[in-house]
């Protein structure tokens, strides 16, 4: 078992597309496939470790969706509430003026109307960046400018998701970390997952891509493949004033992640009920277009709907989505597989052709 995924994992070190590497793989609940390959520091020539702990960007997203759904089993709150009513300074107006709702199933399925392209005010974090910004700051300031759309109408990648986390650590009474812990990664024991960094010695070091891939600086501006580029804070991670980004925030291990998406994979026992997890891993878009033809967007990821228009690795319904500091993760229940995939390299461990290609061979390799 893994001799496609040992050859793709190889090949991408080989080629110095990425540093370092860990592949946790789940079928019919047991674990098949884990390996560590590459450097965790190459610099100092110390092999990627199993189980290292690494930021984990929009990762994060997912964890976050999961409180929010554990909070609504519990009468916290309702998908249906709009945002307003536990973030009173949160409401931005529509491209026509007007002052709509803008709900918590908005905010989970990226139908708010909000983005990620907030230069038009240099001090708004969209969550990886370096921020002094506590929540009300950061998106006071998101509020004051224009939505792209009106909600529910389209879909597009957002800061969404640091809106939900605002709005769950209001509800909560306390830090994100706090509600996060309460509902989801306490019970399930995810001691390494979190707004912390459980233990230095294993935080994995960050690279940018470059060739070869180079370590990344504080802060980093590193370039994405659509020509745009993507600020990243390696030390926000440690910031006691920066808010915990609900989108990008947290740090954890592949251990953990893959705990997490088990659990939800084999319907929430212990953190979410069965029907909202099910509800999470369907299309939640209607007809609203989703993030990329074959796709649609459900509570936790992309939903593939059509996976030859697609062009993405997993078979129909299965959800998918990744962590820009380097990895990917993938749930298809028809074939009760689970897939994490970390690495420490940005952006090619998560927007580049490794991920695809890792995950092809193991199906590959499974077939």
């Amino acid at each position: 078992m893994g001799h496609r995924v040992n050859a793709v994992m190889d090949s991408a070190i080989e080629q110095q597309k990425i540093v370092g590497a860990e592949l946790l793989v789940f079928q019919h609940g047991m674990q098949i496939i884990r390996r560590a390959a590459g450097h965790f520091d190459r610099e100092a020539n110390v092999p990627m470790m199993e189980n290292a702990i690494y930021r984990l960007a929009s990762v994060t997203k997912p964890i976050i969706a999961a409180t929010a759904l554990a909070m609504v089993d519990k009468d916290l709150l309702k998908l249906d509430d709009a945002v307003r009513d536990y973030l009173p300074y949160f409401t931005p107006q529509s491209p026509d003026g007007s002052e709509p709702v803008i709900t918590i199933h908005h905010l989970l399925t990226h139908t708010s109307g909000l983005g990620y392209d907030y230069s038009a005010d240099p001090q708004i974090s969209g969550g990886l960046g370096p921020t002094e910004n506590d929540f009300e700051e950061n998106f006071s300031r998101v509020a004051k400018l224009p939505l792209n759309f009106t909600p529910g109408t389209a879909w597009l990648y957002s800061v969404a998701i640091d809106v939900l986390g605002a709005a769950l650590a209001k509800i909560h009474g306390g830090s994100l970390d706090d509600a996060v812990r309460a509902h989801v990664t306490g019970p399930l024991g995810m001691t390494d997952t979190g707004f912390f960094v459980s233990n230095m010695f294993r935080l994995a070091k960050p690279y940018a891509d470059d060739t070869p891939p180079r370590p990344m600086a504080e802060p980093e501006l590193a370039n994405s493949e659509d020509g745009g580029s993507v600020l990243f804070s390696p030390a926000r991670i440690f910031s006691k004033t920066a808010f915990q980004s609900g989108g990008a925030g947290m740090a954890g291990s592949a251990t953990d992640l893959a705990l997490f998406f088990e659990t939800l994979r084999k319907g929430g026992e212990g953190i979410v009920s069965k029907a909202l997890v099910e509800r999470g891993f369907t299309n939640q878009l209607g007809t609203v277009a989703g993030p990329d033809a074959g796709q649609s967007f459900g509570y936790f990821g992309a939903i593939i709907d059509d996976p030859t228009k697609a062009d993405q690795p997993g078979g129909l319904g299965a959800a998918n989505w990744g962590g820009v500091y380097g990895h990917s993760w993938l749930v298809d229940h028809a074939n009760e597989l689970t897939i994490v995939s970390m690495t420490n390299t940005a952006l090619e461990g998560c927007t580049g052709v490794y991920p695809k290609d890792l995950i092809r061979a193991v199906y590959d390799d499974l077939i």
